[in-house]
């Protein structure tokens, strides 16, 4: 039987997004294989996590280029980001939690990546006087990661509902980073 290793990959995502603790036994019943197969594809946790960094690298890129952060208002593209987001936005807030992404330069060069495109991003909107110019662009950026993870968490934990998910985020945040207009 051949073992489709991205289903496996993402069949771990949904798993581990739910119960970060789970094992990899775990892992491999819900993947439908056995722990065996699962280490040849895996070594061990640590593996399978950075297999789950790149996947989550991979798939954060793919929201950015779909979000088409340079069409439209800063805002808008905020929230084209955040909906592209949603699908693996449980992933990502995994991914944040694990200490392996704080090593190995390959890594870490594909999540600076991704934070220099959102922090360009929110450095547009403040130049175009849409965004607050008192908060940096990377605090923000940190703001809208933590934003999303907390509310993946709020989803799969029932205490917020599936489709709030993106209103929640956006307003939450733009509501502290729109610039107030003077009077």
């Amino acid at each position: 039987m051949t073992v489709d290793r991205e289903q496996v990959l993402r069949t771990a995502a949904a798993l581990l997004s739910r119960k970060a603790t789970a094992t990899m036994d775990e892992v491999a019943r819900a993947a439908g294989i056995g722990r065996a197969t699962l280490h040849r594809h895996f070594a061990g946790r640590d593996a399978l996590v950075r297999a789950l960094e790149a996947l989550g690298i991979q798939e954060f890129e793919a929201a950015i280029d779909q979000a088409r952060l340079h069409d439209g208002t800063a805002e808008e593209a905020l929230r084209r980001l955040v909906a592209g987001l949603e699908p693996v936005a449980g992933l990502l807030a995994f991914l944040v939690t694990e200490n392996q992404l704080f090593e190995g330069d390959q890594m870490n060069e594909g999540w600076a990546r991704l934070d220099a495109r959102v922090s360009a991003l929110f450095r547009r909107g403040q130049e175009r006087g849409e965004f607050r110019i008192d908060l940096t662009p990377a605090w923000l950026t940190e703001a809208l990661y933590g934003l999303i993870g907390t509310c993946a968490w709020a989803v799969q934990d029932g205490r917020v509902a599936a489709k709030d998910f993106q209103y929640m985020i956006v307003e939450l945040l733009l509501g502290g980073a729109r610039r107030s207009v003077e009077r």
